[in-house]
């Protein structure tokens, strides 16, 4: 039965959320506010079980497969970019690549991931552009987080995020997605619509760029 104690949302903090979908492992929840669908709480893995399975992954600098998947957010991305950018890779994983490929390019790029580079002083540094390559739908408080990043980025610079997008409950139900125990929050493009607008009338006008049907691009105007 799916869980029906009273939910916040993690990404807005809304209460307006209701059952979305349920299988034989998780429930998951969907905010009315700004349309993510998440995984509650109590339902999550804990850390060790997280970086157990993120362990698993052999994504490598020198698999050519792996850097065409990646060149889906790396090609939009570079192309906004002034020469010799500084960019932040946030949860590079135990094989950064996309940092990689933004140097090969001439830009400098800091790794944070809370398991593989945990260094949070930088997080506190300025950049011109920030990465996200299927890492939101990790997070666990993605507005905190988002917030975060969104406040180390410099005027002009580009937020850029890869996640597999909600397209209704239908195909919701047989997503391979949402057979990742680490995915935990769904973004949808109305998301990251709701996500941007809140950010402009935070006075930091924010504009979207939806790049692919998996990559988008926020600019800090």
């Amino acid at each position: 039965m799916i869980d029906s104690r009273p939910h916040t949302c993690p990404l807005c903090h809304g209460p307006s959320v209701t059952a979305y979908h349920q299988d034989a492992k998780r429930d998951y929840l969907n905010c009315h506010d700004c349309n993510l669908v998440f995984v509650p709480h109590a339902q999550h893995l804990s850390a060790a079980q997280e970086k157990a399975y993120y362990d698993l992954h052999e994504n490598q600098p020198d698999d050519l497969g792996y850097r065409r998947f990646l060149e889906r957010l790396f090609i939009p991305l570079n192309q906004r970019l002034p020469a010799r950018a500084q960019g932040l890779d946030f949860g590079c994983g135990p094989g950064p690549t996309l940092s990689l490929m933004f140097e090969e390019a001439g830009h400098s790029v800091a790794l944070f991931d809370p398991y593989y580079a945990p260094d949070r002083s930088v997080l506190t540094e300025q950049y011109d552009f920030i990465t996200m390559s299927e890492v939101v739908e990790h997070l666990a408080e993605p507005g905190p987080e988002l917030d975060r990043l969104w406040s180390i980025l410099r005027s002009g610079g580009w937020l850029g995020i890869m996640t597999k997008q909600v397209r209704d409950p239908d195909a919701f139900k047989t997503w391979h997605y949402i057979t990742d125990p680490t995915h935990i929050s769904y973004f949808s493009e109305a998301t990251f619509h709701w996500m941007s607008g809140r950010w402009a009338a935070m006075r930091t006008p924010a504009t979207l760029v939806v790049a692919g049907n998996d990559v988008v691009l926020i600019a800090k105007r």
